[in-house]
């Protein structure tokens, strides 16, 4: 090969190089964005799932007290306007937080949360009852406590599976387990 044929490769070789460079830099920004725009995308999902299993969680365990409250003030006749009126309230920010969460929540946790509600709506349904003084026979408050307290271990499971799921650290992205890092196996 001759200095000339050598001087013109290098020469294409060079121009080609001047040439490709923008290209291949904007292809390589272009795939960092669509990374970016993807971890966002994870990250914004993770986010929402936790707002509202955290709006369940809250949602659910404030009406099973307004709910344990307003059958003890029922039993013992101090039951006022007021509690009716924080009933009225709770009931249906429960509702409205727990079919939110159905449309979010992994399936696997929504069978716990599922429980719970048919629990608090029949403790709520026999509260009204009882204040209404339209009690079915064998009703009373004692029982409807009683039964109440079926809530207390689907509110600590639909907690730990809610938890076990969204995991005590903060989401950094795929290829991390936090199902591993709690030691989870199921």
């Amino acid at each position: 090969m001759t200095a000339a044929i050598t001087a013109v490769i290098i020469a294409v070789v060079g121009v080609l190089g001047t040439l490709l460079a923008p290209v291949f830099a904007q292809r390589l920004t272009a795939r960092q964005r669509a990374e970016e725009a993807r971890l966002a995308g994870g990250r914004r999902k993770f986010e929402e799932r936790r707002a509202h299993c955290t709006a369940m969680n809250r949602a659910s365990r404030q009406f099973h007290t307004l709910l344990k409250d307003a059958l003890r003030r029922i039993r013992d006749g101090v039951y006022t306007e007021q509690e009716r009126t924080q009933m009225e309230e709770a009931r249906p920010d429960h509702r409205d937080r727990y079919a939110e969460a159905q449309m979010i929540v992994p399936e696997r946790i929504l069978q716990t949360p599922h429980d719970l509600n048919r629990v608090l709506a029949a403790g709520d349904a026999t509260a009204k009852r009882l204040d209404r003084g339209l009690a079915r026979d064998g009703e009373n408050v004692g029982r409807a406590l009683e039964d109440l307290k079926a809530a207390d271990p689907c509110l600590d499971r639909m907690w730990e599976l809610m938890r076990r799921d969204l995991g005590p650290f903060v989401w950094i992205g795929p290829g991390w387990s936090k199902r591993k890092a709690l030691g989870v196996t199921d």
